[in-house]
């Protein structure tokens, strides 16, 4: 789905506006910036004596040690959400009602709930009804059972969004409801999943920051003391950003790949899914189409 499914495309005398509006945003962004730049260097925070502490071997590694401890808390998190996420998909598309209501409930109040007082919770909390874990587990629980309610819209939303009569094939080839699901349509509408997947896997990866409220150990607290400990606290976060948007530049690379490659491999067209907003849409539309529902 794309965006003409939600408005009309632009005539001439509007895309004329349009970058009109463009040009003046761009020039107003670019005079922003140059008064930052000059703020910065009537400030100091632009000499060299406040980033050469980040050339240093010691400090490098480091601030490299905090984002091996993001990705390995993110990576783990990642699986399970996914994995989690996907059996709650299929639970809210079950036909026994208590199965969906169970599912949905689950979902409906861990995706409204904020993930910073998850990882409060569950640091803080646990410890004090006996869960007594390393402080890695903690931000993993948070960020998996967020995340997994998340991505199991998500995946629901993929599903409902394929046309009805994918199921209908498979069933008049004799597949029972769950074999065609697994074998016809789920890996259909992978392929529709994959932008808004990797959009809220790059979220997740961002969301690792929050375990510097409970200590762990990732890049934001590492650049926190660095900053701390040379005087240096805009230039530590700056270095530590440059790594996040590294990261997460290369998830989306390789999600790109992956989605190219399958698409050569069944010879199928390009998806233009922008996003979980857009699949969340079809999803309605779906259901609004085919009220009997799987369900």
């Amino acid at each position: 789905m794309t965006a003409p499914m939600l408005a009309d495309a632009l005539g001439p005398r509007a895309r004329r506006r349009m970058r009109l509006i463009s040009v003046v945003a761009a020039a107003a962004i670019a005079g922003l910036v140059l008064a930052a730049v000059r703020r910065l260097a009537d400030t100091g925070q632009l000499d060299a004596a406040r980033w050469e502490p980040l050339t240093q071997g010691a400090v490098i590694r480091f601030l490299l040690g905090g984002l091996l401890a993001t990705l390995r808390v993110a990576s783990l998190a990642m699986v399970l959400a996914m994995a989690i996420g996907m059996v709650l998909a299929f639970g809210r598309l079950a036909r026994n009602p208590v199965v969906r209501v169970v599912t949905g409930a689950y979902v409906e109040f861990f995706r409204g709930f904020p993930l910073l007082l998850l990882v409060l919770f569950s640091g803080l909390a646990l410890p004090k009804y006996g869960v007594d874990v390393a402080v890695f587990w903690y931000v993993v629980l948070a960020l998996v059972v967020y995340n997994s309610a998340i991505l199991a819209e998500i995946f629901r939303a993929g599903i409902l969004s394929l046309d009805k009569g994918q199921t209908e094939a498979a069933h008049a080839l004799g597949f029972s409801y769950w074999q065609a699901m697994l074998i016809v349509v789920v890996p259909q509408a992978a392929r529709r999943m994959v932008p808004a997947i990797v959009s809220q896997l790059v979220t997740l990866l961002k969301d690792t920051s929050l375990g510097f409220v409970i200590a762990y150990p990732e890049l934001l607290r590492r650049a926190r003391n660095t900053g701390e400990f040379f005087q240096n606290p805009l230039q530590s976060l700056f270095a530590a950003a440059l790594l996040y948007i590294a990261v997460n530049l290369a998830l989306s690379r390789v999600a790109r790949r992956l989605e190219i490659r399958q698409r050569r491999r069944y010879g199928a067209g390009a998806i233009t899914v922008a996003g979980a907003e857009d699949l969340t849409v079809t999803a309605v539309q779906s259901e609004e189409a085919a009220p009997e529902g799987p369900g």
